[in-house]
């Protein structure tokens, strides 16, 4: 993996990954000539046990704009300002300029809760220059550079001592909230461990305790003897839909050998994981034929320099359609409970993932 890394004219970093050495790379560019100095805060949750992050400065942030105005685009004009710098890169990770998390937070309000700066990071990851293409039809070395990129920037970002979780993660799709149609994703690096990873940690550390060996590791396990919810079964890797799947096409993609972050992958697994990302996506879109919307979240242990065997690397897909293909919006039962209501099976969603048929290779794009 080679590496680039630049500052923009209004301070944020910049950094370009590629398969090959990087050459002839412009300076960065930013459609903003100034530091944004925003300063977000946390309030806490007394009921619920949690932080909430408030960012008012994000209301001025870019929002579906029209086609010819696209600041993940490389090329750039006076009127079509770009964060993106020509050159030979594969994949840019740059600040967000808009962050609900900033390692520059300072001041939090005094209110009747407590609060609290909201210090972290937010980071904008492109997959790819070509504005056309999409994670599941890069090459698949191409995705195993990106895995290696969320390796490498998980490990940065939790060598500080104020980050104890980093996430990547990606929304795909203006059914789930994207604002750009370039391929491209997000990375938070938190001051707190999110309540969503946190309870998947306290489970996970309880059974750990108990039976000496990891949760995951267990489900994943149990199903591959079963195998009736499987949508990719690799020597190192697997997807599936889980048994509790809470979402209809709810996909989990993993190591089959536990690890606890993308730093931990060995080649054999980093490389098979790949294969499993890409089948689970070209499987998606295969299914509907027309792009498919869908958060996909990146769990991983915390960074706060304690080992974590109970801990397994895993994404969750979770897309927002139901079988007669409307929205599933969340309900009331599910907002304000808690608590999913599904009516389809996990086993006949993955029969239907499983009967598309897919080309990996015939599918990359260089």
């Amino acid at each position: 993996m080679h590496t680039r890394e630049l500052t923009k004219p209004d301070g944020r970093k910049l950094w370009l990954y590629s398969r090959k050495p990087i050459s002839d790379v412009a300076e960065a560019p930013s459609p903003f000539p100034d530091p944004l100095n925003a300063s977000p805060h946390m309030r806490w949750h007394p009921l619920r046990g949690e932080w909430i992050t408030y960012a008012a400065h994000r209301q001025g942030r870019t929002f579906l704009p029209p086609p010819e105005y696209n600041p993940l685009a490389v090329t750039t004009s006076a009127d079509n300002p770009t964060e993106l710098p020509q050159g030979d890169w594969d994949v840019a990770v740059f600040d967000n300029r808009f962050p609900s998390l900033t390692l520059d937070a300072h001041a939090a309000p005094d209110l009747i809760v407590p609060t609290r700066p909201s210090t972290g990071k937010c980071e904008v990851v492109v997959f790819t220059q070509d504005a056309n293409a999409s994670l599941g039809t890069l090459a698949l070395d191409h995705i195993e550079l990106l895995m290696r990129v969320w390796a490498e920037r998980t490990q940065q970002l939790g060598e500080r001592a104020n980050i104890q979780y980093v996430m990547p993660f990606e929304n795909r799709g203006r059914e789930v909230g994207v604002t750009l149609n370039h391929p491209h994703g997000q990375i938070y690096a938190y001051p707190v461990v999110p309540p969503v990873p946190a309870r998947m940690q306290h489970q996970s550390q309880e059974y750990f305790h108990t039976h000496g060996r990891g949760l995951l590791e267990s489900m994943i396990q149990q199903e591959l003897r079963d195998g009736r919810r499987m949508i990719y079964r690799g020597e190192h890797a697997i997807a599936f839909v889980p048994v509790c799947a809470r979402y209809p096409y709810e996909v989990w993609v993993a190591p089959i050998r536990p690890v606890a972050t993308f730093a931990d992958l060995d080649e054999m697994q980093l490389s098979d994981l790949a294969r499993a990302l890409k089948t689970v996506l070209l499987k998606y879109d295969g299914l509907w034929k027309r792009p498919f919307p869908y958060l996909m979240a990146w769990y991983q242990a915390p960074t706060d320099g304690k080992p974590h065997p109970e801990s397994h690397l895993h994404a969750e897909f979770l897309p927002p359609y139901r079988t007669s293909e409307k929205l599933k919006y969340l309900a009331g039962t599910e907002l304000g409970a808690g608590l999913f209501a599904m009516d389809v099976l996990p086993e006949d969603k993955a029969l239907e993932l499983r009967n598309v048929e897919v080309d990996i290779q015939a599918s990359a794009v260089a």
